[in-house]
């Protein structure tokens, strides 16, 4: 379990500089900083106002819901909805779970630069000639350990530090001179503790959960929001040995989504890396803004003066839509601001916020700050280094002129009208088309009768003029062409969302996808609109996360063994590449490379490496580092040593022969050679100028 074991109010105050608890006179000061979250809040909100109005066409257009925008006529009956927007975006949803989680860890890696600074380079060394009676000869008995292959984690050793350095010279002496040669990079070594260290914390904030909450929002409105890392104690149950309920708490490092409606970015900015500030909004209970009290830097007086002023949580229109409920009651929760981005440096200094030397020439600071019914319920500087704001943002489709990108459902929303349009056409006309139009001659008719029509009716005729007193008139079906209208607009809607029919499992696929080899082509073609939107995720969520949580891990976790100089690498677009297709090239380019005069050359260390990873292995589990495979070279050798010498077979008296021309013992299992015409063991009839045996003589009295 990756967890900082350092408890979170000593890693924050090492850090952080925050606000404590003041006096109401010293509470008085913060009014600056709350109108200047609340006017942040304010200009943001107004600025997405037409992004809200997209989202919840999106949002309708998902339910299959009508909009207050759309009327019905009196003449129309049908009110259908045909729900393709639904099944475009769970395709598409579908589609970016399955990449980023077709492998078994999380898609982010961490690799070594191509030059690491700061960390020694890469050692070789023969794993059948480094032993360990010659590593001590090079040490002069200095250590009998044999992790004396890797010395860099043995210079802890003090007195046998110059020792140690002369074997580490020994060894790269060696580089690459013998073909059994491995090769031991502490960089690679480091990458790969830090990987497993950050898909651990990966796993205790079960990061799979919310990114998989980021691609459905991003799918559905073309925004993805995911907040972190940042650090939360998480508590572990646990009992003592007398059965009394004694939980450990532990700092790790928390990822979690954040609905869009409840994120509000700079306006001004085009991206992340843009924005000068982000205010997230949250929807608490009493309980809940209590909990606060238990985190660092939250001032326990703010929050129980914020909730004696009571509720103050105000739903907006677009949440009647949401929740399918009327609000216009009172609502008993509270409406908390988490401000992250920049104030004046008089402001902060308005509040008593001690600076350090570091800022105090600055004009401004980065805080994060929580704002609750006119009380600052926490502020702080912002304790990460380097300064970023803990929020990815990642479009489905980049709008480059927009912060917010561009959804599934939006790009469909007219032909998801057209759909909707013929369709009603369709049902009404084929109810209107499917019954008769009756009128009825009344002078004719026996007055009084019943005028309802039902099979076996009978009217009564009275004496009058000759002639038909009812008459039928029957409708036109045209519900054919409103289908094949209908039908127009959905293939349209493939062509606007980039997600084809044949791709989420509808049938009826004609052409060249009647085949095999057609369908996967076709599929083929398909994947590139997935591949786009991958690469966004690796550009605008994967790739920031992964830094962060590598930065984090810099900053808070001591252990020396995950640092250098790594680079974080996202692996979405990775997954595109099957790992069997990966498995299958490594295991082709291990045959073309089996002649012995290209071993040197080949590091078939690093392609075991790629192999196990490519089938889903661990590499730790299923393979030696070379410190290890030197250890077992060498067991492996002293236990062949140990073996008895099996002495050659001796041919044994009378046993078949390999020159045996019968060909059957001697482990000659194929033919034999056949014996020439007068020589032993020769079958053949006959004689003469053949040779070979003479027939025998037939017996007396019978003609020769």
């Amino acid at each position: 379990m990756a967890i900082v074991d350092r408890p979170e109010d000593i890693i924050l105050e090492e850090a952080s500089i925050g606000l404590e608890d003041g006096t109401p006179e010293e509470n008085a000061s913060l009014g600056g900083l709350i109108g200047w979250v609340e006017g942040r809040y304010n200009r943001s909100n107004d600025a997405r106002q037409s992004d809200e109005t997209r989202w919840l066409t999106s949002y309708r257009n998902y339910r299959g819901l009508y909009g207050p925008d759309v009327q019905f006529t009196e003449q129309e009956k049908s009110q259908a909805f045909i729900k393709i927007t639904k099944t475009k975006v769970l395709a598409a949803y579908a589609q970016i779970v399955d990449v980023l989680f077709a492998g078994s860890k999380f898609p982010i890696g961490i690799e070594p630069s191509y030059k690491p600074l700061g960390v020694s380079g890469p050692m070789h060394f023969d794993p059948k000639e480094v032993t360990q009676d010659k590593l001590n000869e090079l040490t002069g008995g200095a250590s009998q350990s044999p992790t004396i292959a890797r010395p860099e984690l043995l210079k802890r050793a003090g007195p046998y530090e110059d020792q140690l350095g002369r074997v580490e010279d020994k060894l790269r002496e060696g580089a690459g001179k013998t073909p059994t040669a491995l090769t031991f990079e502490p960089a690679k070594e480091a990458s790969r503790k830090m990987e497993k260290t950050i898909h651990d914390q990966l796993e205790e904030s079960e990061a799979n959960k919310h990114l998989r909450s980021t691609a459905f929002e991003m799918s559905l409105f073309g925004t993805g929001i995911l907040k972190g890392p940042f650090a939360l104690q998480k508590e572990y149950p646990n009992w003592n040995d007398e059965g009394v309920y004694d939980p450990v708490f532990r700092t790790i490092p928390k990822v979690e989504s954040v609905s869009i409606w409840n994120f509000y970015p700079d306006p001004d900015a085009r991206n992340m890396s843009e924005a000068e500030y982000v205010i997230e909004r949250h929807r608490l209970n009493r309980s809940q803004l209590r909990a606060l009290k238990k985190r660092p830097f939250f001032r326990g007086d703010a929050i129980d003066e914020a909730i004696d002023f009571g509720p103050n949580y105000t739903p907006h229109y677009w949440e009647d839509a949401l929740e399918d409920s009327d609000m216009s009651s009172s609502i008993e929760r509270y409406e908390v601001l988490e401000y992250w981005g920049v104030i004046d440096a008089e402001i902060a200094e308005e509040a008593e916020l001690d600076l350090p030397d570091s800022v105090l020439e600055q004009d401004e600071v980065q805080i994060n700050a929580w704002i609750c019914n006119g009380q600052v319920v926490r502020l702080v500087i912002n304790p990460f280094t380097p300064t970023r704001i803990p929020y990815h943002a990642v479009p489905f489709e980049l709008n480059p002129y927009s912060f917010f990108g561009i959804g599934v459902a939006e790009n469909m929303e007219d032909t998801q009208e057209i759909m909707n349009g013929f369709m009603r056409l369709g049902v009404d006309n084929a109810a209107l088309s499917s019954n008769l139009l009756i009128e009825i001659d009344e002078t004719n008719l026996v007055p009084g009768q019943d005028m309802s029509v039902y099979p076996g009716k009978v009217f009564r005729r009275q004496a009058g003029a000759p002639g038909q007193a009812i008459f039928g008139t029957k409708f036109p079906n045209v519900t054919g062409e409103c289908i094949q209208m209908f039908d127009k607009a959905r293939q349209l809607a493939d062509e606007a969302t980039g997600m084809p029919s044949f791709a989420h499992g509808s049938t009826g696929v004609m052409g060249v996808g009647r085949t095999a080899s057609g369908m996967s082509m076709l599929m083929g073609a398909a994947a590139q609109n997935i591949k786009a939107v991958v690469r966004n995720v690796d550009d605008y969520l994967l790739a920031p996360l992964g830094r962060s949580l590598f930065s984090f891990n810099m900053q808070f976790n001591f252990d020396k063994s995950i640092r250098g100089d790594l680079d974080v690498v996202a692996k979405g677009t990775e997954s595109l590449m099957r790992n069997e297709v990966r498995s299958q090239r490594l295991l082709q380019f291990m045959q073309m490379t089996g002649n012995p005069s290209m071993a040197p050359f080949v590091k078939y260390d690093y392609i075991l490496r790629e192999l196990a990873a490519s089938m889903d292995l661990d590499e730790d589990k299923v393979l030696n580092d070379p410190r290890e495979a030197a250890i077992q070279a060498e067991m492996m050798a002293a236990v062949a040593a140990l073996m008895p010498q099996q002495p050659p077979q001796q041919q044994q008296q009378g046993a078949p022969s390999p020159e045996d021309p019968t060909g059957n013992g001697g482990g000659n299992i194929a033919p034999g050679n056949a014996p020439e015409p007068g020589a032993p063991g020769f079958t053949g009839e006959g004689g003469g100028e053949n040779g070979g045996t003479p027939p025998p003589a037939p017996p007396q009295g019978q003609p020769q």
